[in-house]
């Protein structure tokens, strides 16, 4: 039997497809360099990276994410391609870099055998560090002799994220400047947050998908904008803790959220007309905004650092007098940090049209 192959179906690999022969012979081309001390993760696993990592291998998409805005030439490829709407706000070279497919989270597409061939310094994960996570991490570092670090991505923490992946990768210079957006953020988002009492916070409610009835409740990192936000998630405050979640008319009706979220364009086109949804206060109100998405979701997806600027959206969306500045220059000046390309107006304006309601 191929090491790994009695692997939960949560987290299996398909390395358990590989031959053992083959496998063992891949393995002894990928000697661990080791640099002398090892470094650290967020899991508190020393591992023995490179001197010099010029080569990553993103186990998902936030790592990827992360990657690319920290140091774009060292990163093997995507998880999923880059879709042709996608492509005009990243430079083209790293647009056209290879699908990789994925080693965590849901859906995982990438055998061991992917990734050992593509001669990667490391393997980086970006995301929880909970315990399903270590485990998959030191599984994948055992079966294909590839150090594997585990980063916390959670979004509060954004700054040691970078500052940690910087010195990873040898970009010091460029975590802390990511490093310092990140803090400056997050500190100015909750100093103006904490001028509105929390009874008078608006309650939001995060649709996902095409009817709107998927959310994410306490716990969940696909919607900690909101958390971060400080705004009341109204379907957190209901059920508690958990992860995504399926919901009804009949819930979204009783809560009657100030406000509603989405990352998903067939729902923001269809709110407006669907005669479920007319009962809903946000929806009567046209308090209905949908997260811009080029290159990534600004709210949602993937959970990574692309929500920093989500916040500042979230806020001038949701409390305009407490958020007045231009936001348009604010993301110019975040894509030209962190995607390493300035949009235009035109490309501007179709970021931020589901900002205002229709009509």
């Amino acid at each position: 039997m191929v090491p790994g192959c009695a692997i939960p179906v949560r987290t299996r690999l398909s390395v358990c497809r590989l031959s053992f022969g083959f496998f063992l012979g891949l393995l002894a081309t990928q000697p661990m360099a080791a640099a002398e001390d090892g470094f650290v993760d967020s899991s508190g696993r020393r591992v023995a990276v490179p001197p010099r990592v010029e080569r990553v291998f993103p186990a998902g998409p936030p790592a990827s994410v992360v990657v690319y805005m920290l140091a774009p030439d060292k990163l093997l490829g995507w998880t999923r391609a880059i879709s042709p709407p996608e492509r005009s706000f990243l430079p083209e070279r790293y647009a056209d870099l290879p699908e990789l497919g994925r080693l965590t989270g849901r859906g995982n597409t990438v055998n061991l055998e992917a990734v050992v061939g593509a001669r990667p310094d490391i393997v980086l994960d970006v995301g929880s560090t909970a315990p399903t996570f270590v485990s998959l991490a030191d599984r994948v570092q055992e079966q294909t002799r590839v150090p594997t670090v585990l980063i916390d991505g959670h979004l509060a923490d954004s700054a040691k994220t970078f500052r940690s992946v910087g010195t990873l990768l040898g970009v010091s210079e460029q975590g802390e400047r990511l490093a310092r957006y990140a803090e400056e953020t997050l500190a100015e988002v909750r100093r103006r947050m904490e001028s509105v009492p929390a009874d008078r916070r608006l309650t939001v409610y995060m649709a996902r998908g095409p009817r709107g009835l998927q959310t994410g409740i306490r716990g969940s990192i696909n919607v900690e904008a909101l958390d971060v936000a400080g705004v009341r998630n109204v379907a957190a405050e209901a059920l508690g803790n958990g992860g995504i979640v399926n919901v009804s008319m009949e819930q979204v009706l009783a809560w009657q959220p100030n406000a509603i979220v989405t990352i998903d364009r067939g729902f923001y086109d269809s709110v407006w007309t669907d005669p479920l949804w007319q009962g809903v206060k946000a929806v009567r109100e046209r308090r209905v905004y949908l997260s811009p998405g080029l290159p990534f979701t600004w709210i949602g997806s993937p959970p990574s650092a692309n929500r920093l600027l989500g916040l500042r959206w979230l806020g001038k969306v949701l409390y305009p007098d407490l958020f007045p500045e231009d936001l348009r220059e604010e993301t110019r000046r975040f894509y030209a940090l962190f995607y390493h390309r300035e949009p235009d107006d035109r490309q501007i304006d179709e970021l931020l049209a589901g900002s205002r309601p229709p009509g």
